[in-house]
Order: structure tokens, then sequence, then C-alpha cells
């Protein structure tokens, strides 16, 4: 069981590792983008954590190759 909790990021650590802000990490949650786990609510805003291998999966799908349009 303590390996799980290693394996959960924060917004922030995400937002990090995506170089982008943690609102747009937020709102990506919320629009069904980035798959999260939702934790009881405390304070102002709703708290998230994201799965390691769920970011390492977005990060893969981001660097994977596209094939080119072959130009005549």
């Amino acid at each position: 069981m303590e390996y799980e909790a290693l394996d959960l990021l924060t917004v922030r650590e995400v937002a990090r590792q995506l170089r982008v802000d943690d609102t747009t990490v937020r709102r990506w949650i919320k629009t069904g983008m980035l798959e999260a786990v939702t934790l009881p609510h405390r304070g102002r805003r709703q708290a998230y954590r994201i799965r390691r291998a769920t970011l390492e999966a977005l990060l893969t799908a981001q660097t994977a190759p596209t094939s080119a349009p072959a130009r005549e």
C-alpha cells in the first residue's frame, strides 16, 4: 500500500513537468482530458491526484513521432 502513494502526483507536480500552469492541469481534469483521482474536498479548491502512469502515457503520446503527410 505504501508504494501506491508514491505513484500519485499533485496538480502542481504535474504542471511543473508539463511546463504549464496549475489552472491548466485542473481544466484538463475537469474536461476529461486528464484522468485524476478526486480527493475529499477541503478548503477553497478541489484536490486531485494524478497517477504517474497517466502522466507518462500523456508524455509518451506527445513525444511520439507522427508520420508527416507525403509531399508531391
